[in-house]
């Protein structure tokens, strides 16, 4: 007697992988709602118009009282409307390895066969978008309690300056967050590298006044090229000129970025043998 006929269905030779986009938005979208919750409505006002205010206020103050010019105060301003983005494109971002942590999600994010670039950087749009609001609003406070000169036809070359350093801090924030799986919390980590950031990347003094080792120390940062940048476009500075300071923020969000998938693929092996991806 003839055997029936049966289809055969070839086994998966690959696990299944989705598309980088559809990973990326997915995340994206799932965010708020998951790896960034703490991330509140009061949170977000919060960070994009107090911050700005109260963090230009202080410095501003003390550079005011130490007899400066009112050059000096103005640097100081556009300095600190800058570097506000450290607090939702670093700590936040930073901060989501905590959130899957305490969430018990972290095991099976880390087992998922989607693309790790996509998976992460998704998360790190809306702090992205977070960072440029912020950023603006502090500018806008420069201008009018710092007397700040904000040129109407230098505004498309300050947004891609804004934008460029926003991707370059997370891209730095990502970094953290990997090395962060291995620690026990995120917290400090983000707290050090957002001081760190106000003394080395010449947000309240040139970069030159500091001594050489730490100089160096200061141009391995993104936020040190994405302040330079905005300070040229204020300044009235040549496009050539601008130009060449965009490809060193550029570079330094590849930098960043690269790194932070080779801190998360270390550290995630490292976590598993140790176990610490569970431990909060």
């Amino acid at each position: 007697m003839a055997l029936p006929i049966t289809s055969v269905v070839a086994p998966r030779t690959a696990p299944y992988r989705s598309a980088f986009w559809r990973t990326f938005w997915s995340n994206a979208r799932m965010a708020p709602r998951t790896s960034l919750g703490f991330m509140r409505v009061d949170f977000v006002l919060g960070t994009v118009f107090v911050i700005p205010l109260t963090q230009m206020v202080f410095f501003a103050l003390v550079v005011q009282l130490s007899g400066s010019s009112a050059a000096a105060i103005a640097y100081t301003a556009i300095g600190n409307a800058v570097a506000t983005v450290t607090y939702s494109s670093v700590f936040s971002v930073c901060q989501t390895t905590d959130s899957e942590k305490t969430q018990s999600t972290m095991e099976h994010l880390l087992v998922s066969p989607a693309n790790r670039l996509a998976l992460y950087f998704g998360r790190g749009l809306i702090p992205i978008l977070i960072s440029l609001s912020t950023v603006a609003v502090g500018l806008a406070y420069a201008a009018v309690f710092f007397g700040v000169t904000i040129p109407v036809d230098a505004v498309p070359e300050l947004v891609v300056s804004v934008t460029l350093t926003a991707f370059a801090m997370v891209g730095f924030g990502l970094l953290l967050g990997g090395i962060a799986l291995y620690l026990r919390t995120s917290i400090i980590l983000g707290n050090i590298f957002l001081f760190v950031g106000l003394l080395l990347s010449g947000v309240n003094f040139p970069l030159g006044a500091l001594p050489v080792p730490l100089q160096w120390v200061g141009e391995a940062l993104p936020l040190t090229w994405g302040i330079a940048a905005i300070r040229a476009v204020l300044s009235g500075e040549p496009l050539g000129a601008v130009v060449i300071l965009w490809g060193a923020v550029a570079l330094a969000a590849a930098v960043s970025l690269g790194l932070a998938m080779a801190s998360w693929a270390y550290f995630e092996r490292r976590a598993l043998a140790t176990g610490s991806i569970a431990r909060f």
